[in-house]
């Protein structure tokens, strides 16, 4: 057996079951091994969008996806959705083929482009220790929590492997739940019993299992207020307490509410600029508590008054078997009802700023919200857009929701929604973008059409990249660069095999109503030629970060 074939094989039976790519020369019997082997081969159309659709299957599915390269442009095409990976601590693994002479026109320092973005490294580098780097690549992944590229040298692969050699190869044991120490609990239950007004505020780290229950219980016992960032949307769907998303996608109750906070306890959150508006959804007197498994991420983003090393479920058991009485908290019978009546964005009147020739994106997304089946997968791109997908379509729970957001890159909700939607293949999948992202990620239309996925894509179609249009317009600059002419994006997806609408008024969504009766043989695209005459309210706050 040689090693390409043997590391295949092995990947498979480390746990690996998804494979996404582009397949050259390189990673060619690499990857068709791993389908030998029994994995799930989905071929991209660009090493970008594999590398997106391998990191929203990992988070979605919750085990380990690899995504398979040639070497040098492969990799270096697939760099942006690494660098997402990589930020958002995806366990993935990068399988690339590698050439080790600098004078090949494929030669790039492939160790050094992973380190940049924050990816761990390994390399096969020999036919008797093939099986077990392969292996501890999975393993990096695994228990550590990290994108890690696998440099498999083009001289190493044809070599033979010694007989046996996959005897071993086996899943790794999972990353191991960190007990909270004694000292901190204790804390933390001091903290509570004395909190009027505590809001919990949930992120990546309390997406795993057991963890909603545990929060829940806690919260209830205590009378905290649950919310969650952004990555984490839909983890406490239909707690009639929740306040959906702190941060910028936050309704003005939702915030001030977590503003008037005595104690914020961030459980498996980073608590960042984003999460916490720059800290200005932390009130002057309130106590900040970090609980996460990572050392350095307590305190990382914002001084807190206690952080607590340790598994969020464990730790919020743990707290919860210390005892503590019964506490109503913020769970005041005014609260309960304003709650009721306007946490939601979609619940809170507005002035509809729509034409007969453009729909205003707040009505758009409530209708589609209404329209489209409750059970789905929503992801969403980047841009002066994003807030209202995010803020206005519900998710069934954290695996309803995929937010490829850490390195801030437009042009990956497509993708995005494509690997969330091989991890949930019973719900419906709903991909919102912008039009300059929809138009820089089209090609990846032709993968949702082959792979037969009932998709639906929204576009909210501004004809600009609108989150620089309202940065820099007000200012008096000029804005040629970032508007663009009409496109027909409509036609663009019928191209590709997509049934497709082109919405200007709430009117035209009833071929959406259509589409959703019956029989969704093919995917479908909305263009949605929306209001552009301001920017989305999140969008001022978000440019202080940059």
């Amino acid at each position: 057996m040689k090693v390409a074939e043997a590391v295949g094989r092995a990947l498979c039976a480390a746990g690996v079951g998804q494979v996404f790519g582009v397949v050259g020369s390189g990673n060619f019997h690499v990857t068709n091994a791993m389908v030998a082997a029994g994995a799930r081969f989905v071929a991209a159309r660009h090493e970008g969008g594999a590398a997106t659709m391998a990191d929203a299957y990992a988070r979605t599915s919750g085990t380990v996806a690899v995504v398979s390269v040639h070497q040098g442009p492969g990799l270096t095409n697939a760099m942006t959705g690494i660098a997402e990976a990589a930020k958002s601590r995806t366990p993935l693994v990068v399988l690339a083929a590698e050439v080790t002479e600098p004078r090949s026109n494929f030669y790039v320092d492939q160790e050094a482009l992973a380190r940049a973005v924050g990816a761990g490294t390994v390399r096969v580098t020999s036919a008797q220790s093939a099986v077990e780097e392969a292996c501890g690549a999975v393993r990096l992944a695994v228990q550590e929590r990290r994108t890690v590229l696998l440099n498999l040298p083009l001289s190493v692969q044809a070599l033979d492997v010694p007989d046996g050699a996959l005897a071993h190869a086996a899943p790794p044991p999972g990353r191991a739940a960190v007990e909270p120490d004694a000292d901190g609990v204790s804390a933390l239950v001091d903290l509570l019993g004395r909190s009027r007004r505590p809001v919990f505020v949930a992120g990546r780290g309390a997406r795993g299992p057991g963890s909603r229950e545990a929060l829940e219980a806690l919260a209830e016992r205590y009378g905290a207020l649950p919310a969650t960032s952004a990555v984490a949307h839909g983890l406490f769907h239909g707690n009639p307490w929740s306040l959906g998303i702190s941060g910028g996608f936050a309704s003005a109750l939702a915030s001030e509410l977590i503003q008037g906070a005595d104690l914020i306890v961030g459980w498996g959150c980073a608590l960042n600029m984003w999460t916490m508006r720059h800290g200005g959804l932390i009130g002057a007197d309130a106590t900040v508590v970090q609980v996460d498994d990572e050392p350095s991420a307590l305190g990382a983003h914002r001084p807190v008054h206690l952080g607590v090393l340790g598994d969020v479920r464990l730790t919020a058991r743990r707290v919860a078997e210390a005892g503590g009485e019964p506490r109503q908290g913020y769970r005041r019978p005014e609260i309960g009802e304003a709650l009721m009546a306007r946490v939601r964005l979609r619940d809170v009147p507005y002035e509809d700023t729509g034409t007969r020739d453009r729909i205003d994106p707040r009505t758009l997304s409530i209708a589609l919200d209404d329209i489209l089946p409750a059970e789905r997968v929503v992801g969403v791109d980047s841009g002066n857009f994003m807030g209202y997908p995010s803020a206005y379509l519900s998710v069934p729970d954290e695996k309803g929701f995929c937010f490829t957001q850490a390195f801030q890159s437009i042009g990956l909700g497509l993708a995005t929604t494509i690997g969330a939607a091989l991890a949930q293949p019973d719900r419906l999948p709903v991909a919102a973008l912008g039009d300059g992202g929809a138009l820089m990620s089209a090609v990846e239309l032709d993968t949702v059409r082959r792979l037969g996925l009932p998709m639906v894509v929204v576009v909210y179609d501004d004809e600009a990249y609108g989150a620089e249009v309202h940065h820099f317009g007000p200012a008096g600059h000029p804005l040629d660069t970032v508007r663009f002419p009409p496109t027909d994006i409509a036609a663009v997806g019928r191209g590709y095999g997509f049934e497709a609408v082109t919405v200007r008024t709430p009117a035209d969504l009833k071929a959406v109503e259509d589409w959703v009766a019956g029989p969704r043989s093919a995917p479908l695209l909305i263009d949605a030629k929306v209001v552009a005459d301001r920017g989305s309210w999140w969008l001022e706050e978000a440019f202080r970060g940059h």
